[in-house]
């Protein structure tokens, strides 16, 4: 080959590796530019993260809520009803007694000396008639050797004795009534209270100061109020049967115990504009003690298949109450809505939302109508969420 033709293929094979590599640089070019432009192209905004509750259907309880007192069902204050000196205290101060259980003792010999005192009277006295029915047989069996007076007498007599034996039974009876007396005894069950009286002490039944105070707690009744507006709506509960009363800690997050509304007061107070009611519990735990401030729930009514939303779903704005609910689209819907009852973190839907409907509870602040949303369920029980597939 001549040193032409060399320069030639030299020259060819150099502006083919040249044209190669230009290619490539393009594709590179090309390829980085198509990268660049999709990144500069406009995108839409993200979804924004909410959570969501199902609109449901079911049973709405309806409660008045109020504030009371709890008081003993009965409260006694136990006093001695004889004179006399306390031997001994057989209760310890806040024990639960029984009825007929042993408080205290006095001295009981004076009360048994009159005992046995109107006793032997009787006996005297029985002894006198038993001689005086003799006597009188005697004249009866005379006939006209006895006079009519002597027989009427005697007669009288007899019945005189008679008499003194009811008197005696009378008095053998009071006698054994003042004994008993000096057994002071519990007259309810309850919770019995400070002691007042020592042992040893002197107590009479004139005294005003007694010797404990028993409060009946099993049952135990609580004393609360409602606005005389609302006595409709109690006295027809009531007319239907006792309605169940739910008694609270005051702060209203704890439940102590459910009993039964049992009477409405006579009179409408006339300067707070409210009704006194009464409610008994069976108490059976002693959740509830004498004394102690709670919150009630009356139940009047149970709304049946009601619509029911959680309460974070409900927004307020210029035009009333209104809900965002999420379409099938996950794009957020303002519902216009009208709530009437509310208790425990849910409300009764009247109008604007319908049972199997998906309302924002979580996160409403970022969302406008028409916005992409992305779900998560919200779990009241233990307030965590569990994200919903898109």
């Amino acid at each position: 080959m001549t040193t032409l033709n060399r320069f030639r293929w030299t020259g060819l094979i150099v502006l083919a590796i040249l044209g190669a590599g230009g290619y490539v640089a393009w594709q590179h070019y090309a390829t980085t530019a198509a990268k660049q432009a999709s990144a500069n192209k406009p995108r839409g905004p993200a979804p924004v993260p909410v959570k969501i509750a199902p609109v449901e259907k079911s049973d709405f309880p309806v409660y008045l809520t109020g504030l009371g007192n709890v008081q003993g069902f009965n409260t006694v204050v136990v006093r001695t009803r004889v004179d006399g000196q306390i031997d001994r205290i057989a209760f310890v101060e806040g024990q639960y007694v029984k009825q007929g259980d042993v408080l205290a003792e006095i001295d009981p010999r004076p009360f048994q000396a009159a005992l046995d005192q109107a006793k032997a009277k009787k006996a005297q006295d029985e002894a006198n008639i038993a001689n005086a029915n003799l006597d009188l047989q005697r004249y009866t069996k005379l006939g006209e050797f006895a006079t009519k007076q002597q027989t009427d007498t005697q007669r009288s007599t007899v019945q005189q004795l008679t008499a003194q034996i009811a008197a005696d039974e009378a008095a053998i009876s009071n006698a054994q009534t003042q004994l008993d007396y000096a057994t002071i005894r519990a007259p309810i069950a309850g919770v019995t209270g400070f002691r007042q009286v020592d042992q040893g002490n002197i107590v009479n039944a004139s005294t005003q100061t007694g010797i404990v105070t028993i409060a009946q707690v099993e049952p135990i009744a609580a004393i609360f109020t409602a606005p005389e507006e609302q006595l409709p709506q109690i006295k027809a509960a009531l007319a239907v049967a006792p309605p169940a009363v739910i008694a609270m800690t005051t702060d209203g997050k704890r439940v102590l115990s459910t009993g039964k509304l049992a009477l409405i007061n006579n009179q409408v107070d006339t300067t707070s504009g409210t009704i006194r009611l009464k409610a008994v519990f069976d108490n059976k735990d002693h959740a509830l003690w004498p004394g102690q401030s709670i919150s009630t729930r009356l139940l009047v009514t149970t709304l049946k298949d009601a619509t029911v939303i959680p309460d974070d779903a409900i927004q307020h704005g210029n035009d009333g109450l209104y809900a965002y609910s999420v379409n099938q689209d996950n794009k957020a819907e303002v519902q216009k809505i009208k709530a009437t009852q509310s208790i425990d973190g849910r409300t009764v839907i009247e109008s604007g939302l319908t049972p199997g409907q998906q309302v924002i509870v979580s996160g409403q602040y970022k969302v406008q109508p028409g916005s992409l949303v992305s779900t998560a369920v919200a779990n009241s029980g233990d307030n965590q969420s569990k994200v919903k597939a898109e």
